[in-house]
């Protein structure tokens, strides 16, 4: 009976997971294209910022799949690299330079 249940059990969190890729995916090319064709530059630094996030919740979801931890590291990273990009554009987009420099 027990056996029975983690059966079913995973193959519901297998079935879940794959929608669950499916949509994030159809939501990354739909970025995508704003991303490229959006009106503005912030309407483009949104969209990668979203595509960011959306690729760590494809790195979560794999690590659901695929059972394993190992790629809870790669989650991480991918947020720490989407925080400083995320600062970098925002201060490119104020003040039109990232590193600002003192000539005297």
């Amino acid at each position: 009976m027990m056996e029975q249940l983690y059966n079913v059990t995973q193959s519901m969190i297998s079935a879940i997971a794959m929608l669950c890729i499916i949509i994030i995916s159809i939501s990354v090319i739909m970025l995508m294209y704003r991303a490229i064709v959006g009106p503005t530059n912030p309407d483009r630094a949104v969209a990668l910022d979203s595509i960011g996030i959306n690729l760590m919740a494809l790195a979560g979801l794999m690590a659901i799949l695929l059972v394993t931890t190992q790629l809870n590291d790669v989650v991480l990273l991918i947020g720490i690299l989407l925080f400083i990009g995320t600062i970098a554009i925002a201060k490119f987009l104020e003040k039109g330079v990232i590193i600002e420099r003192d000539i005297d």
